[in-house]
Parts: C-alpha cells; sequence; structure tokens
C-alpha cells in the first residue's frame, strides 16, 4: 500500500468565503462514503498538491482528520483552467480490509527498445487505463506490459497479455481480453492515415501518456459548489 499521507482540518468556510480560503493558502476538500456524513475538509494548498500528484486517482492516501486516521482515494480534481492551481479535491473514505474498484493508468515497458522500433517502426498505444478491483494494500500503481518483443506491423498487445498482480482483477468480470493495447505500424502507413483524416489522426508525439495525475477531470458535485 503507499505511503502518501495528507492532514486535514474540518472546514467550515462555505460559498465565496472559500475564495479567501484559497487566498490564504488552503485547498478546500470534502471526504465522503461509508457510514459518515460527508465532512468538509481543508488542507495546506502545497502538502495538498504534492499528495494529490503523488495519488493519482489510483493510489490511497492516509489522511488524519482532526487527530482522526482514515484510508480514502481520491475521486475528483478541480483545477483552476486559467491560473492552473488547485480549487477543490474530493476523497472517497474506504476501508482497507473491502475490495475497491479504480482506474490505473497502462504503462509500456521498454519504450525505444523494442525490436520493432529498432527496425525503424512505430508503436502505439492504444488504451492508456484500466480499471480494476483489489483490496488497498494489493492496489499497484500501474499495470506495465512489455513491448520489447513486438517486431512487425502484424504484431499487437492486447488486454490478454497484462499480468495481473496476485489479489488484482479486472473491474468487469467479461473484460475483453481482445482489446489492442498496443498496435505497431509502418511510418508510411501511419502518415498516410495521418493525411487521409486531414491531420487528424495520432501520430507518436500526439499520444497522450499517463503521468498519475489526473488535473483536467472535473469535480463533483461540491466541488462546484466551493468553486463559486
Amino acid at each position: 500500500m503507499s505511503d502518501i499521507t495528507l492532514n486535514l482540518e474540518e472546514r467550515t468556510a462555505e460559498g465565496k468565503r472559500v475564495h479567501q480560503l484559497r487566498h490564504d493558502g488552503f485547498v478546500p476538500s470534502v471526504v465522503y462514503g461509508g457510514q459518515a456524513a460527508p465532512i468538509s475538509t481543508q488542507s495546506q494548498a502545497v502538502a495538498t498538491l504534492k499528495a494529490v500528484k503523488a495519488a493519482g486517482k489510483h493510489s490511497p492516501v492516509h489522511l488524519t482528520i482532526a487527530g482522526k486516521k482514515q484510508l480514502a482515494i481520491i475521486k475528483s480534481i478541480d483545477m483552476d483552467p486559467v491560473k492552473h492551481t488547485l480549487r477543490h479535491v474530493a476523497f472517497h473514505a474506504i476501508n482497507q480490509n473491502e475490495k475497491i474498484v479504480t482506474e490505473v493508468p497502462i504503462i509500456l515497458v521498454g519504450v525505444g527498445d523494442s525490436v520493432a522500433e529498432r527496425a525503424g517502426l512505430i508503436v502505439l498505444q492504444a488504451i492508456e487505463k484500466m480499471e480494476i478491483r483489489a483490496l488497498p494494500a494489493d492496489l499497484p500503481e500501474a499495470l506495465e506490459i512489455s513491448i520489447i518483443d513486438l517486431a512487425t506491423h502484424e504484431d499487437k498487445l492486447t488486454i490478454g497479455d497484462i499480468k495481473l498482480p496476485k489479489g488484482v482483477e479486472f473491474a468487469d468480470a467479461e473484460q475483453d481480453t481482445d482489446l489492442v493495447v498496443a498496435n505497431v505500424y509502418e511510418p508510411s502507413a501511419l502518415q498516410a492515415a495521418n493525411d487521409a483524416a486531414g491531420g487528424d489522426a495520432e501520430d507518436e508525439s500526439s499520444v497522450e501518456s499517463e503521468n498519475g495525475t489526473d488535473t483536467t477531470e472535473a469535480s463533483d458535485d461540491a466541488a462546484k459548489a466551493d468553486a463559486k
């Protein structure tokens, strides 16, 4: 399990007073889930941003709220689109003895060193993340899959090629394991596809990589209310 920690204080500021809270260097948040009612909270901006970057939306965070310990995962993050500052975080309380469903990134291992790439071909990732189910202590930071053995434009990797860690399963019990995770392309074929699509097709430079954070995700209704 991750060792990410964050101290939260109970928050009384609501509505327009939240603006002053942010000005003073705090990030408003909410903790919900379990049998308890949602708790309005706040924390130091620097510490909160550090925890958010480390945890993303897949690693548990060890919260301390008014001296009480609580395990949680981040459900939503609200970023200011202009200032690019953290405006609100929603945490979902979890039980370390109960399996949870969360989304983790898929990481291609061996990028740049595959047989295909050494031969001048291009490997593109088709699926960036996957929902899994596991106990908090068994949650991996990412699912890894090696592309080292990809060699020709006919080669590909699918969901079925991912080796799940012990105690981890796909969230969808009927997961289609034939879905393609990575394809090999000849540069000329990829360029032709781009030209045919008027330049809208993805190329090697436009493939988005997963970095553990989700800074463009819209927050829940509580976050939107606080952001006003």
